[in-house]
């Protein structure tokens, strides 16, 4: 069985966002997956043709930031 279940890193502790159906001392595996960036979940609608990493470095890059004069 597979459940999803979204959760926030806090203080070293997964914090879920909702309770899980399971059984007291039942054992599980997890796997992380981390949730895109709002960048990354929107650089399509922006018609950018290059890859999501590209288009995350020149954002958040300052030598890409316009100076204001």
């Amino acid at each position: 069985m597979t459940i999803t279940v979204e959760a926030t890193y806090e203080n070293g502790t997964l914090k879920l966002v909702q309770p899980l159906p399971l059984r007291e001392n039942e054992k599980v595996r997890v796997t992380v997956e981390l949730e895109p960036s709002l960048l990354l979940r929107a650089y399509g609608i922006m018609g950018w043709k290059g890859d999501a990493a590209t288009i995350e470095r020149v954002a958040l890059d300052q030598e890409f930031d316009p100076v204001e004069g």
